[in-house]
């Protein structure tokens, strides 16, 4: 009898990461800039104080760039112990909209509570009110070649 191949029999393994300070946050943000999600991939579950977002992120991880070309994978994001979730410059009603994410931050407001802040391309952003910063990145797909066959680029 034969098994299926599984994402963990490849050769780089999926990212399954945990960040409960900013510091750890900054790994996370480092791993999501320049993801792509449309507005339909967002949800807060209120009753659970879980915020999570599917996102299509570069992964700036990979070694094999140059042998393969670009990749993406479809990771899912997601913050505990959400008490309150604010936008700007989203559009509302439109779930077809494809936002980038440019960086997530965590500022401390009475700690360990304080505000998650992802900020979104074209002056977008999402305010996060957590009771603490609890936050996962897990890779949920295998790796795909990006569809404009590379990496963004950024002139800072």
């Amino acid at each position: 009898m034969t098994n299926d191949a599984r994402f963990e029999d490849g050769s780089e393994a999926p990212i399954n990461i945990g960040a409960l300070d900013a510091e750890d946050l900054k790994v996370i943000a480092s791993l999501v800039q320049d993801a792509v999600f449309p507005a339909s991939e967002m949800r807060w579950d209120r009753k659970a104080g879980r915020f999570a977002l599917l996102i299509n992120r570069v992964r700036w991880e990979d070694t094999g760039n140059a042998r393969h070309g670009a990749e993406r994978v479809q990771s899912l994001l997601v913050f505990e112990t959400i008490q309150h979730v604010a936008s700007q410059g989203i559009p509302r009603g439109d779930a077809d909209t494809v936002l980038s994410l440019l960086d997530i931050t965590f500022d401390e407001t009475d700690a360990p509570s304080g505000h998650v802040t992802l900020t979104l391309a074209g002056d977008g952003a999402l305010r996060l009110t957590a009771e603490t910063l609890e936050a996962t990145l897990k890779d949920v797909t295998r790796p795909y070649k990006a569809p404009s066959g590379k990496r963004p680029h950024h002139d800072t």
